[in-house]
């Protein structure tokens, strides 16, 4: 069985993402600087760091960096709903638009239950063929987000059988000219094969079964070629008994006001969580990248 992190490397875990970020920027001032792929073809961050839309990666990758540039994105997310509060902060490296790696602290707190939960994840994504505007099929990549909970205490009380776990992803996304109204719409579809509980802060595994495979898909339609908006959706497992899972629901409205800058605000609609039914609410979003 695996023991939860001791304090003293809860703490150090803490201060990571920001030296983080600061090698990525390093790295990608000593290197091509990015900018030459069109503004908002990088999608926004995921609450699990990848680049996407705010409930699922998309196979689109971080930045603005094309083949031969580098880039870097850091991005800040409060969401909240009728019983909880999720606070997540994170930074992501494209590397020649091939590869993407991210790395994320997700902090909920349990506002009427009291207490908080947290995770760290560290994901990796790999662009396999394609490309988002002008592929006949799109884009396809395949990725991964490793998660490691800060304190087990309260999942494993709840039957989860571990603090961490490794979710895998395939991800093909699409965007159709002119396909609505006169309008760009960006499709895309990812299928997750995961053991975690509400994405991994309530663990992973259960009473009920170990991994299973989920779908998750989103639509934006282009107002303008800096305004989107759309809706997500992603399926969730169900694996503890004593607390039902739900999948999650979202209308999203983003804006880019450059290549350099995006905000995105949502309504969700995340169902029961822990016991606690039918939580609603928001979400904002700012996104930097370079």
């Amino acid at each position: 069985m695996f023991s939860p992190p001791t304090a003293p490397f809860r703490h150090s875990l803490s201060g990571y993402l920001a030296p983080c970020l600061a090698v990525c920027l390093a790295f990608a001032a000593a290197t091509s600087s990015a900018g030459s792929r069109i503004v908002g073809t990088g999608g926004v961050s995921a609450i699990e760091g990848a680049a996407g839309g705010g409930l699922s990666p998309w196979a689109v990758l971080t930045s603005t960096a094309s083949e031969q540039e580098i880039g870097v994105t850091a991005a800040a997310t409060r969401a909240w709903v009728d019983d909880y509060r999720l606070t997540v902060t994170g930074a992501s490296l494209n590397v020649y638009d091939r590869i993407e790696v991210s790395v994320a602290r997700q902090t909920l707190d349990l506002d009427t239950l009291g207490g908080e939960l947290g995770q760290d994840i560290y994901g990796a994504k790999v662009r396999l063929l394609g490309d988002v505007l002008y592929h006949p099929w799109g884009i396809w990549s395949v990725g991964m987000q490793h998660k490691q909970l800060i304190d087990g205490t309260i999942p494993t009380a709840l039957g989860a059988d571990k603090t961490s776990g490794t979710d895998v992803y395939l991800s093909a996304s699409k965007l159709l000219f002119s396909a609505v109204a006169g309008r760009n719409v960006l499709l895309n579809a990812t299928l997750r094969n995961t053991n975690a509980n509400q994405g991994g802060l309530l663990g992973f595994g259960g009473e009920q079964r170990s991994r299973s495979w989920m779908a998750e898909g989103s639509v934006g339609v282009f107002i303008t070629p800096q305004w989107v908006v759309g809706a997500e959706y992603r399926q969730k497992p169900d694996n503890l008994i004593v607390a039902k899972e739900d999948d999650w629901q979202s209308l999203y409205n983003a804006y880019f006001f450059n290549k350099h800058l995006s905000l995105t605000g949502a309504w969700l609609n995340l169902g029961d969580i822990a016991g606690l039914p039918s939580q609603r609410g928001g979400y904002l979003s700012l996104q930097a990248a370079f």
